[in-house]
């Protein structure tokens, strides 16, 4: 199987297996609000559950924009294997699902099948962030830098475990940008989320 066939099956059956399991499982916790022009931006990945596409991924971002039509545009990009590995995008597109805290989204990565995110917690300075699935197996830990306090990331490992996410499955996603000068001067601009330009 070729890899834009594998990216779409992978996808096509992670979108499809979290919306058939999200009504049969308790809601999780979110904040009251999330600003969504604060929220949107880069996020390094710290933590995650990885999927097919996606193993033994370095130097993970989430960048969020939001487009005049209330689109998130967002793109999720990493180096395959190593520091120095090919740079891998993926570009699906959000949407906010609940307008009143704006905490739950649907990400649609390929079309029709639609996936539900849920801004589980949020640091009162919008630093750092989990980002889930409501069937609780996936998750992100996000952060605006590279590294965090390892006890910042201990926490929010621990309202994952609270909330029954199996914590074997949770994996760091290794950050070092010592070699990617010009791909971290990007992400800066765009910092407080403005379009990304992909493919760099």
């Amino acid at each position: 199987m070729d890899l834009p066939s594998l990216f779409s099956s992978t996808l096509a059956l992670f979108s499809c297996g979290v919306l058939a399991s999200c009504s049969a499982t308790r809601p999780l916790p979110t904040p009251n609000y999330v600003d969504i022009d604060r929220f949107m931006g880069t996020w390094f990945v710290l933590g995650y559950t990885p999927l097919v596409v996606d193993k033994e991924a370095h130097n993970g971002i989430e960048h969020y924009h939001l487009a005049e039509n209330g689109d998130i545009e967002t793109t999720y990009q990493f180096r395959k294997r190593s520091f120095d590995g090919e740079l891998k995008t993926m570009t699906p597109v959000g949407r906010v699902y609940d307008a009143e805290t704006n905490a739950e989204w649907r990400m649609q990565f390929l079309w029709p099948f639609k996936a539900a995110y849920v801004v589980m917690d949020l640091s009162d300075d919008y630093g750092t962030t989990i980002v889930a699935h409501p069937n609780r197996k996936y998750a992100w830990i996000m952060a605006r830098k590279p590294e965090i306090p390892e006890a910042d990331y201990e926490r929010m490992l621990g309202l994952l475990e609270k909330e029954g996410f199996d914590m074997a499955a949770i994996q760091r996603l290794p950050q070092d940008w010592r070699g990617e000068t010009t791909r971290l001067k990007m992400l800066e601009k765009v910092a407080g989320g403005g379009r990304l330009v992909t493919g760099q």
